[in-house]
């Protein structure tokens, strides 16, 4: 189940990390992002959804190391950093569901919840 849970971890990466990149790239779907007031992100919100997508491609790293898919980190830093992603993600839904943005509370704090579960999953080898 680990590697399972991994890789559901790693595909909603993925979507984020293209969701993020067409969010820097000036795409219209800030509704979704950063509070969600602004159609279209002025530059210092897209700078940041670049830094999230680089943040993303790390936790993946993480992730995978954690389950054993690849073998790039050592063991401590997996074992620990497993944990802080997945109560980073679980922190990261508090401010998603308090947003004014339906779509962000509707949207982008279940999947915040989703990934902190599953990195929780990959963590505990189940």
């Amino acid at each position: 189940m680990t590697n399972s849970a991994s890789i559901a971890v790693c595909a909603l990466l993925l979507a984020l990390g293209v969701f993020q990149l067409l969010l820097a790239a000036g795409a219209p779907i800030g509704q979704f992002a950063w509070g969600g007031e602004h159609r279209v992100l002025p530059l210092r919100l897209r700078v940041g959804s670049a830094v999230s997508t680089v943040l993303y491609a790390a936790f993946a790293t993480v992730v995978l190391d954690r389950a054993h898919l690849v073998s790039v980190l050592p063991d401590l830093l997996n074992s620990v950093g497993i944990w802080v992603i997945a109560g980073l993600f679980l922190l990261g839904a508090i401010p998603n569901l308090m947003s004014r943005s339906k779509p962000e509370r509707y949207v982008m704090a279940p999947v915040a919840v989703l990934l902190s579960v599953l990195c929780l999953m990959t963590g505990l080898g189940v």
